[in-house]
């Protein structure tokens, strides 16, 4: 199955010595990277939204099939909370485009504060451009609920699957061809590692729910350490997926 696997965010200055050579310059750390990894969740666009021109240098510096996802600002989901979503999407989509075909699905991480309001939702998931992935993950309880699973398969959107101490902290729903998993802390020694178990666990749930020919989004977001990398590269073999050149060569 086309199952991608990275990181979310590459410039973490603890993933010296365990994915960036010591004295390797910041500037060519986003290349390192794209040799080893196929994928990565682009999360610093969510605290402040890059110039078009600093998505074409990402587009360029990447080989060619590398993957970006863009996690959505915070003015649209935090700030904004969803409401007249207009501007704020054609903003981001405008910005965005300068990744090219480097463009991957855009995150919409919804406030844990915020309540269920499917309709609030279906209008932004409609400002979207036609092709353009949008994976939602929404924090509060109150939007698991039929109505929610609804609007979004109805946009085709995913529902993105996430995982706190080795457990699933959404419902599995498959609510798209596709499919998006953030992982965020695990449970195993040293803190935040993710243990061999829960890796095959969540490899067995990803490989039966989407077939062979259904792209799945894999991200490892507990960066402290590098456990990010190790648990990516562990992930990536308990789930058969492949990685870019280098990446099968990482100490893991």
């Amino acid at each position: 199955m086309p199952l991608l696997v990275g990181t979310s965010g590459w410039q973490y200055a603890d993933w010296r010595g365990v994915l960036y050579p010591v004295g390797l310059p910041q500037r060519l750390w986003l290349e390192r990277y794209a040799e080893c990894f196929p994928t990565v969740e682009n999360n610093g666009a969510f605290y402040r939204l890059p110039r078009q021109e600093t998505f074409e240098s990402w587009r360029d510096r990447t080989p060619e099939g590398f993957v970006m996802a863009v996690k959505a600002s915070r003015f649209l989901t935090h700030i904004k909370r969803l409401k007249d979503p207009a501007e704020p999407v054609r903003r981001l989509m405008a910005v965005a485009r300068g990744l090219g075909r480097r463009l991957g699905p855009v995150l919409l991480q919804l406030p844990p504060t915020l309540r269920a309001d499917p309709a609030l939702l279906a209008e932004c998931l409609g400002r979207f451009p036609a092709g353009v992935r949008v994976a939602v993950e929404p924090r509060h309880e109150t939007w698991w609920s039929d109505e929610t699973r609804e609007v979004l398969e109805r946009h085709g959107a995913a529902l993105c699957w996430a995982d706190r101490l080795g457990r699933p902290v959404t419902p599995l729903w498959r609510t798209a061809d596709w499919g998006y998993m953030r992982f965020h802390e695990g449970a195993a020694t040293p803190w935040p590692k993710y243990g061999d178990q829960a890796l095959a666990s969540w490899a067995r749930r990803i490989t039966g729910t989407w077939g062979p020919r259904e792209d799945v989004y894999a991200y490892f977001n507990n960066d402290p350490g590098g456990a990010a990398v190790r648990d990516a590269v562990r992930f990536a073999a308990a789930a058969g997926a492949d990685l870019a050149p280098q990446g099968a060569g990482l100490r893991v």
